[in-house]
């Protein structure tokens, strides 16, 4: 019994300590998002459906939430962040070149069709995408690869 005790004390104590440790937050400019979305022709729908589904973790400004203020959550939410905008930045859009946004724009059609993305850590605290959303989301993807590859024809 005393064991778990000291064990409980000790946890409790790591975990007020680890409190005071805190990954850097994913704060940046909203001009890459609307640059993004500019280039991409996205409508309001669509991009309505980017903000709650994908920037968090696929661009350069996340919207976090409480409970992403409590360590150990505020690493993991952390993690899933780096990990996105790892895989597709659309802050990173300009930087990539036609071939590479085709690409990206391939795999979010791609993730999404499979059910792949939003992640379900995501989708179970903010609600998952209607499959409305979804085609609608695959819809303008597919067109705004009809375009690149148009442009990359024409190179």
């Amino acid at each position: 019994m005393k064991f778990l005790r000291y064990f409980l004390i000790i946890g409790l104590i790591a975990l007020g300590v680890i409190q005071f440790f805190r990954p850097e937050k994913n704060t940046g400019d909203y001009a890459t998002i609307t640059a993004f979305e500019a280039e991409t022709n996205a409508t309001a729908e669509v991009k309505a459906i980017l903000k709650t589904n994908c920037y968090d973790c696929h661009s350069g400004v996340t919207e976090y939430p409480w409970y992403a203020e409590v360590a150990p959550i505020s690493f993991w939410v952390d993690e899933h962040v780096e990990d996105g905008k790892k895989h597709f930045n659309v802050a990173a859009w300009d930087s990539y070149s036609l071939k590479k946004k085709d690409h990206k724009l391939d795999e979010l059609i791609e993730e999404v069709e499979e059910g792949e993305m939003p992640l379900d850590a995501y989708t179970w605290l903010h609600g998952n995408m209607t499959s409305e959303e979804k085609e609608v989301l695959e819809n303008w993807a597919k067109g705004v690869r009809a375009q690149l590859q148009l442009q990359m024809a024409s190179e």
